[in-house]
């Protein structure tokens, strides 16, 4: 059975080399640019680095966030073989990888909440008659989230109610979701939302409470913070040297995630192996092992600035800048996008103007 498997293995990888040269050979005929299927393969790659930062940004920096000041995390069977590409993309120097980052999604199904949630309009303006008719509506709502979650057999006593009311410029169609309270801490929690996301606001607009929403949460397992703890850095062996193809093939450490100790510190070029996952460490990035059990990816090195491609086209850098330029347009739509009125035309135009200096566009 073993050597009928080592056989199908060495058949794939032989036509996956096969097609990879004749794929090579094509584009090369078809752009007059020397390619090799190395190249082509980290073409590939790269255009889909470019596609998961493209994404991540779409919920973060369109949003106002500046994802450089945060850490990103990794999962899935092969999300770190990619977290370091997408955190240079992103201009991340900082990745963290759970124990069980491979199967982190259903590790989270089982420690999930419960949630029911429930929504209403309310299309009354921010006033006492208003957050009158929003608390009510809420009271309402929140009893059938919870008659919900009761129903599964959840503890009345651990059920957690969320009142959320939706606000939007009166004359807009934009509603931002900010938590019930008081009409000062409402309109504050507004403006503060408003003023991150389009850089702007419009106080000669009266404020609209567009719908408000419940969610009834019966928490899932949870664990106590950990104490902090230290290991004393070290750098293990490898247990083996594997070419691996960073721009050009390189002499790469491989180590098993087992076998390693806390403290552990691997640079790269290195690729770190275990049951369900595999974390590659690009060069210039350092993986340390934590007492917890998680890695931590660092870079330790500046990135290589990239030099212009000059006028020759390149297929895989056309990909990537379309795709990056197709993102930048949709993040600063996101960004000054102001929803049309009748009297909007003139300031819509510098609000974006107001937004393109903001995000430096």
């Amino acid at each position: 059975m073993s050597s009928a498997r080592t056989r199908t293995s060495r058949w794939t990888e032989t036509a996956c080399c096969n097609a990879s040269t004749q794929l090579a050979a094509q584009v090369q005929q078809a752009s007059g640019r020397a390619t090799t299927p190395e190249s082509l393969a980290e073409g590939f790659l790269q255009i889909a680095i470019q596609n998961m930062a493209n994404a991540i940004k779409r919920i973060s920096v369109a949003r106002g966030y500046d994802v450089t000041q945060y850490t990103l995390q990794c999962f899935g069977g092969a999300g770190g073989q990619h977290a370091c590409g997408v955190a240079d993309a992103l201009g991340m120097t900082r990745v963290f990888v759970h124990p069980l980052a491979g199967v982190l999604s259903a590790y989270g199904m089982g420690l999930a909440d419960q949630i029911a949630m429930r929504e209403a309009a309310v299309e009354q303006p921010l006033s006492a008659a208003g957050l009158a008719a929003a608390a009510a509506t809420l009271q309402q709502l929140a009893a059938a989230a919870a008659d919900e979650l009761a129903a599964q057999d959840v503890d009345r006593a651990a059920i957690e109610l969320r009142r959320r009311i939706h606000l939007r410029y009166q004359g807009t169609d934009t509603a931002l979701v900010v938590d019930f309270g008081d009409a000062a801490a409402i309109q504050a929690a507004f403006e503060a939302g408003y003023r991150q996301r389009f850089a702007f606001l419009m106080p000669d607009r009266a404020l609209v409470i567009e719908a408000v929403s419940v969610e009834a949460v019966a928490a899932g397992e949870r664990f106590g913070a950990e104490t902090e703890r230290t290991a004393a850095p070290h750098h293990p062996a490898p247990q083996a040297m594997v070419r691996m193809h960073c721009g050009q093939w390189l002499q790469a450490a491989l180590h098993q995630r087992a076998s390693l100790q806390a403290g552990a510190v691997v640079d790269g070029p290195a690729v770190i192996a275990e049951r369900n996952a595999t974390t590659v460490v690009e060069p210039g990035w350092r993986a340390v092992l934590m007492p917890s059990g998680a890695l931590e990816l660092l870079r330790v090195q500046p990135r290589a600035s990239q030099n212009a491609i000059g006028t020759e086209a390149d297929p895989v850098m056309l990909e990537v800048f379309n795709n990056l330029f197709a993102n930048i347009a949709e993040q600063m739509a996101c960004g000054c996008r102001i929803p049309p009125t009748a009297s909007t035309s003139r300031s819509g135009w510098i609000s974006a103007a107001r937004c393109s200096t903001r995000k430096g566009s």
